[in-house]
């Protein structure tokens, strides 16, 4: 196969792979913002009765959750690439279908450590806003469907497959040497959800910072909990 088969043949199943796996996660895999709630209490002691609160906590703290919550997630997806890459380019597929989870799991944790819940199809449609510009992507024509969420989520979700696909195809064509290819797709997988995950969280904070400005303009600015 010529070079430029096999990294046509590479876009189109990245392309599907990342497509299947990101609708499969926004179906099936949601990190529930009650029980993450708990966990920012317990594990990282914020005093928060709500999500509202977290505007009360300072942006440092904020920021130091975040970064440890990604680090966590790259460590997680660099083990899995490491596993699933021992089967070179055979299990791509199935490699990118857990790596969106993993990805949207730590978005949709950024998305709450800066106080932005996503229950309603307004704050879904955020979710997915932030998630499109952390793969660069420029959704600006489908937002004016972003009130009907069942449309936006799925045009989205094509838009980032389809943009993600070619950093695969760059980036992952060395998965076809077996064995080495378990080294390269944890490396690969480990930087990918940093990239992700840091564009990401750069996009909540300004959210977080805007949205507490205008709190702090209206002296709205919640009490935090014992």
């Amino acid at each position: 196969m010529s070079e430029t088969k096999q990294k046509s043949w590479l876009a189109r199943k990245a392309e599907t792979a990342l497509k299947r796996g990101f609708m499969q996660a926004y179906e099936t895999v949601r990190v529930d913002p009650h029980h993450y709630q708990t966990h920012l209490r317990a594990a990282h002691g914020l005093p928060i009765r709500t999500y509202q609160g977290v505007f009360s906590v300072p942006v440092d703290e904020l920021d130091e959750i975040a970064a440890d919550t990604i680090r966590a997630s790259m460590k997680l997806a660099a083990a899995e690439g490491a596993g699933m890459g021992i089967g070179g380019v055979l299990t791509l597929v199935p490699d990118l279908g857990i790596l969106s989870a993993i990805t949207l799991r730590t978005i949709q944790k950024l998305s709450l450590i800066y106080g932005f819940e996503y229950n309603t199809d307004d704050e879904i449609a955020e979710l997915w806003i932030a998630t499109a510009s952390a793969a660069g992507v420029d959704i600006s024509r489908e937002l004016m469907e972003r009130g009907v969420v069942r449309q936006f989520v799925p045009r989205v979700i094509q838009r980032i497959a389809t943009q993600a696909s070619a950093d695969v195809v760059e980036k992952w064509a060395g998965r076809v040497i077996p064995v080495l290819s378990s080294v390269i797709g944890g490396a690969l997988n480990y930087y990918f959800i940093r990239a992700w995950s840091e564009r990401a969280a750069k996009h909540f904070r300004e959210k977080h910072l805007a949205t507490r400005g205008k709190m702090v303009e209206g002296n709205q600015l919640p009490l935090l909990g014992p």
